[in-house]
């Protein structure tokens, strides 16, 4: 059960504050985490900082593949209608998904859901969750095939 001091969870919500910042400054990451460090009150708390470079960098190494999938995966809404705290989250998401390789895919669709429902509006979740549903449906599922059709 995940807990508001699970380093993981705490890891998500920092990477997700850094790579907002982002959107308003240079993308300075050490920075960002420093000041969302101070601004989520995670200072006394513990995080897995392993995760959040690996997430950061990830994110900023691969994000124009991980806009496109975005975009295709939620065709009526250009990145630029997406509200920002929500294209963050499905950035994180959707590297984790397809990139990262760290943890089983409930795993990553239930911690983005629940950084939506934290840092979201009303809508987030769902939005969310139906995104990485087509993205699951589309891009995983695919690999999966393909990967025992090669078997």
């Amino acid at each position: 059960m995940k807990t508001a001091t699970d380093p993981r969870h705490t890891a998500r919500k920092l990477s997700l504050s850094a790579i907002f910042c982002w959107l308003f400054s240079d993308p300075d990451t050490d920075q960002c985490v420093v000041l969302s460090e101070e601004l989520l009150g995670s200072k006394e708390t513990t995080t897995d900082s392993e995760l959040i470079d690996f997430i950061i960098s990830g994110v900023q190494r691969n994000r124009t593949k991980i806009d496109h999938i975005i975009e295709e995966s939620a065709p009526e809404w250009p990145l630029d209608k997406i509200s920002k705290v929500d294209l963050v989250i499905l950035r994180i998401a959707v590297f984790e998904l397809l990139y990262g390789n760290k943890a089983p895919v409930k795993v990553i669709i239930d911690e983005a859901i629940e950084l939506a429902k934290e840092f979201g509006n009303d809508t987030s979740s769902k939005f969310i969750n139906g995104v990485l549903g087509f993205v699951v449906a589309n891009y995983i599922e695919t690999a999966d095939k393909e990967d025992s059709k090669n078997e």
